[in-house]
């Protein structure tokens, strides 16, 4: 692990296999959830219990994989080899989801012996997310270990995840521009419309982008496999305190971001009235993700990672409850706050990614072992149990108020009022928690070069030699 600046092009290609999965995000968040429910006529309910039942599996394959990958010895290395396998499985199962069949057709495994009240096609929505989660592990908690093995620098990890997120980000935003130009230039608009051109993008993305990361970015191959068991490697977690704060105040903001981004389709059809153009909103938030990337890599190595985050939360606080003053016909006056919104959104994944490589060398200082992976294990399933959180908490929510979501279905007052409530007010409380959780935060730039420095001389090298 070196402490140099890594070439451009190593970092360009290495943010590529960001981009599949910034891609997915939205669409698996909002579209698809909005998609089921309000164009293929599944429950509210159902959807509710099929995301949470999908992502409570991770709580397996997450530590697993893992503990797989840190122990993984080849001569490809230990990261690459499960990203590159990572391909097929996401590639059916992106298929599978943003291209139904609506016969609820091709669902190899019978999962009738759950007894769950799912409906054929909410059977058919839990058995590919399965298989698109287990694939989406595979790739996903390598791929971030990696980041953490690239360098030992305290600011170069910032600059190694500013631009994975700016690539990653990009592709977003040029997924969000297709179905916008679609809509405008040719009429082709339309919740379905947006998910069969993001579903193509990303079958045309997940192969390429993933093979040129593998094939392009050397890996560290002077690892040590170790043998512990995942049982003490969680523990050494918990006992990690710095860990521990990281991993829960970026839980309370992803759930917070993950019950915004879950409710934004209905919130602009149920209360500002459009039906086709909501895509807009998307694409004005992931420029303006783009355009903060680099103020708040310049911020963070002047007040510190955490006082940076810590600020792009409490901006992003202050304006979410701004669109509680908006009703029918005001859906363009959402893009000044969704701009300036999306400047501030910026930190939530530049800053704790960055801060997660630092969290694991505390770990290696007190414990003198390598487990990367079992670390980005713990982060994916924290994630994933806020992506399966929101939604459950939301659809049950919207489901008791009587909330019809269906294109052009009329609302009471009471019922736009529970979804505004739901919107404006959830995200922030959130918010509120995951700055609490920071507000101590025990690793500085100064504490993490002196971490570096007790590990190379645990390792009998000379901290300059590192």
């Amino acid at each position: 692990m070196s402490d140099k600046p890594l070439p451009k092009k190593t970092l360009f290609f290495y943010g590529l296999s960001e981009m599949p999965i910034s891609i997915a995000s939205l669409p698996l968040l909002a579209f698809i959830p909005n998609y089921y429910v309000s164009d293929l006529g599944l429950d509210f309910a159902a959807v509710a219990l099929v995301m949470l039942l999908a992502r409570s599996f991770d709580a397996v394959t997450d530590p697993l994989i893992g503990f797989l990958s840190d122990r993984t010895n080849t001569k490809w290395g230990r990261r690459r080899i499960w990203m590159f396998f990572s391909i097929p499985l996401l590639m059916i199962a992106t298929y599978k989801i943003f291209f139904p069949n609506e016969a609820w057709e091709w669902v190899p495994l019978s999962l009738d012996f759950l007894s769950l009240n799912l409906g054929s096609g909410g059977h058919y929505l839990l058995f590919w997310f399965l298989v698109l989660w287990f694939g989406w592990s595979m790739l996903f908690i390598p791929y971030y270990s990696w980041a953490a093995e690239l360098s030992s620098d305290y600011n170069e990890r910032s600059t190694i995840v500013g631009w994975r997120m700016f690539i990653g980000t990009f592709g977003n935003a040029i997924s969000k521009f297709l179905p916008a130009i679609a809509l405008f230039l040719f009429a082709f608009g339309g919740a379905e419309e947006t998910v069969i051109i993001i579903g193509v993008c990303l079958l045309l993305i997940i192969p390429i982008c993933i093979s040129l990361s593998v094939f392009n970015v050397p890996e560290r191959m002077d690892y040590k496999v170790k043998q512990g068991s995942v049982k003490k490697g969680l523990i050494a977690m918990w006992q990690n305190s710095a860990f521990r704060k990281l991993i829960f105040a970026y839980f309370f903001n992803y759930l917070g971001i993950t019950l915004s981004t879950l409710t934004v389709m209905f919130f602009i059809r149920g209360v500002t009235g459009e039906e086709e153009q909501g895509i807009l909103y998307f694409v004005f938030y992931y420029v303006a993700n783009l355009i903060g990337i680099p103020f708040w890599l310049w911020l963070s190595r002047k007040v510190g990672k955490h006082n940076a985050w810590k600020i792009g939360l409490l901006v992003f606080t202050i304006l979410q409850p701004c669109y509680f003053f908006l009703g029918d016909g005001d859906y363009y006056w959402m893009f000044p706050i969704t701009f300036i919104a999306g400047l501030a959104g910026s930190t939530f994944h530049l800053i704790p990614h960055s801060m997660k490589a630092d969290v694991i060398d505390y770990d290696t200082y007190l414990t003198g072992e390598d487990r990367a992976a079992q670390f980005f294990a713990a982060w994916s399933f924290v994630t994933k149990m806020a992506i399966a959180i929101a939604p459950f908490f939301a659809f049950t929510y919207l489901d008791l108020i009587g909330f019809n979501s269906a294109p052009g279905a009329i609302n009471s007052p009471e019922q736009i009022l529970g979804l505004r409530i739901l919107f404006c007010f959830g995200l922030p409380l959130f918010l509120i928690i995951a700055i609490f959780c920071v507000r101590d935060y025990p690793i500085t730039q100064q504490k993490q070069e002196e971490i570096r420095e007790e590990i190379e001389i645990q390792k009998g090298n000379s901290p300059n030699q590192a």
